[in-house]
């Protein structure tokens, strides 16, 4: 990407991860957590064997060493994965998101080698669930509470070229 990059999380990146998952803000279609840094440390140590397993990747988004958000990729299937977990912090630049989501499918389909994404979004969350229809995903069930979305290889190959001045 023009500007972002990943890295994976580190026990050093818990109170950053705090501070994005405690901001009102931002954390509306989140599950709650208690503002405990030694909780999130201990989340953290579990979820790096996840890592070590290559079941679960989960990302600081940079930008020139700047922490900007996190992400995570997860749920891997046979043929597809799915992410979210997905926070930028106040101010971020715009191009944070779009970078951010490009990068997201950059890995899951062409280091990781899936076929498809699948995810789910709250329902009431409509900021987001209109950034993934125009990046190309299609809602394929709902529910009282979510829309679950699906896109494909094939149909993100079309679309990130709309975006490649990202790249």
């Amino acid at each position: 990407m023009k500007h972002i990059t990943f890295r994976l999380i580190e026990i050093k990146d818990a109170e950053f991860i705090l501070s994005l998952r405690l901001n009102p803000k931002k954390n509306k279609f989140l599950s709650p957590v208690k503002n405990n840094i030694k909780n999130q440390e201990r989340w953290i140590e579990a979820y790096k064997e996840r890592e070590k397993e290559k079941q679960e990747y989960y990302y600081i988004i940079m930008n020139e060493g700047e922490q900007l958000g996190v992400v995570r990729l997860y749920d891997f299937q046979r043929d597809s994965f799915s992410w979210g977990s997905w926070l930028l912090k106040e101010g971020a630049p715009a191009y944070g998101a779009i970078e951010s989501a490009l990068l997201v499918y950059e890995i899951g389909f062409f280091k990781l080698r899936f076929k498809s994404s699948h995810f789910d979004v709250i329902k009431h969350n409509e900021k987001v669930i209109k950034f993934h229809i125009k990046f190309g995903a299609s809602v394929v069930h709902k529910d009282n509470e979510k829309y679950y979305f699906n896109i494909d290889k094939n149909t993100y190959s079309e679309i990130k070229v709309k975006y490649r001045k990202f790249f």
